[in-house]
């Protein structure tokens, strides 16, 4: 396994910015972790391509590419859509995050492609954890970053170094608005591939799949009050949550009111346990995942595939008996959900939809399988076999 590679923060914590390590220092760190340093252009010789990224940027490249730096890599879950036979080549570092956010996930993309133990890793919960010249000397044709991260990849400098030396930057979105932007990022990142055909298909089932939730729910009035809790029991605090955005969004598509979209302004935010107590929400949903990189002692549910239910059931049980919780009218009834936290920044989040939908309005969609719906994704456009895990209920039966 190779070694991380070394963020210029933390190789120059006594210097005033992320870029103020000398180059010798940097490519040391490179070389150490067992990143290639070569001498060739910075993008292979192609024919020029102009695309307009989600934050309508024009980007102009030499396509094909054929060095990839993935500036999230959850973004891993995208390329696994587009490119199953081997969704990874090409991919000179990426973001930490898809193996320590969703470790089970990446078991078994490890098992199935050994080979991604030896992409380089950078850590750090912003952009600015790259350093600019890190990226530089690892020679990508493109740097694909997420739309949220634009902020930060500014302020750090890492985009006008990229600009100097003349790497591109695509900014795509699965996680702000998840519903507006993704289909556009997915055409994106298909013309970026050439895999535009593999995208409309992609983009064609996932549009069945979610009008399979919003065409019944035209007839229905009623919409249940759900608090979401983010990443519950991975910190010490309750409660993070969601705005209007992410799964704030996507429990309205499916039939409910967010309880974080009327007491918050943005996309993310935090709620007092007194406010979700006087709100008394009608059910309870956590996100989890397995989290033992983060936080190994943490009482996350741990979600994902080939996850155990019995011991994710009685972590939820745990996380209930905090003082937000256990006095509600929900948790009494057993109205409490957890499901797998990756959805919130990934193509296939039309499943999570699905079984939020079937979870609030049971009757009207007795005969909607969402765990059917995500064998079928996999089996249609996934390198890796199905396996459940990715949700529970309090009570035994889903």
């Amino acid at each position: 396994m190779p070694a991380p590679l070394v963020s210029a923060r933390q190789k120059a914590a006594s210097h005033s910015g992320p870029d103020s390590v000398t180059r010798r220092s940097l490519l040391c760190g490179l070389l150490a972790a067992g990143v290639l340093i070569t001498t060739q252009p910075l993008a292979a010789m192609g024919r020029a391509k102009t695309l307009t990224d989600i934050a309508g940027r024009s980007v102009t490249l030499r396509h094909p590419v054929s060095r990839i730096l993935l500036g999230d890599g959850t973004l891993a879950y995208a390329l696994a859509l587009l490119r199953p036979e081997d969704p990874f080549r090409g991919v000179v570092a990426w973001g930490d995050n898809f193996r320590a956010a969703d470790l089970d996930g990446y078991r078994a993309y490890q098992q199935r492609f050994p080979q991604i133990d030896r992409i380089p890793r950078f850590s750090g919960k912003t952009v600015d954890a790259i350093g600019g010249e890190q990226a530089i000397a690892l020679q990508p044709d493109i740097v694909v970053l997420n739309l949220s991260s634009m902020t930060a990849a500014t302020a750090s400098g890492l985009l006008p170094l990229l600009k100097q030396a003349g790497i591109p930057v695509l900014f795509v979105d699965f996680r702000t608005r998840m519903f507006a932007n993704a289909v556009r990022s997915m055409q994106i990142l298909g013309e970026l591939f050439g895999r535009e055909a593999r995208a409309a298909r992609f983009l064609d089932f996932r549009q069945q799949q979610i009008d399979r939730v919003t065409g019944p729910l035209k007839q229905v009035r009623t919409r249940p009050l759900v608090m979401v809790e983010r990443a519950a029991g991975l910190y010490d605090d309750c409660c993070l949550t969601y705005g209007d955005g992410n799964f704030g969004e996507l429990v309205a598509v499916a039939g409910g009111e967010n309880l974080g979209t009327r007491l918050l302004q943005g996309t993310f935010g935090t709620l007092s346990q007194e406010k979700v107590i006087t709100s008394d929400p009608d059910m309870v949903l956590v996100t989890g995942a397995n989290w033992s990189l983060y936080s190994p002692g943490g009482n996350w549910v741990n979600l994902g595939p080939g996850a155990d239910p019995a011991e994710g059931r009685a972590r939820l049980q745990r996380l209930m008996q905090r003082p937000a919780y256990r006095t509600l009218r929900a948790v009494r009834e057993q109205q409490v959900y957890a499901i797998w936290h990756p959805f919130y920044d990934n193509p296939y989040y039309f499943i999570a939809l699905q079984r939020v939908a079937k979870w609030l309005h049971p009757d009207l969609f007795s005969s909607l399988d969402p765990e059917a719906t995500f064998r079928e994704l996999h089996e249609r456009f996934l390198p890796v076999p199905y396996q459940p895990g990715y949700w529970l209920s309090l009570k035994e039966a889903t």
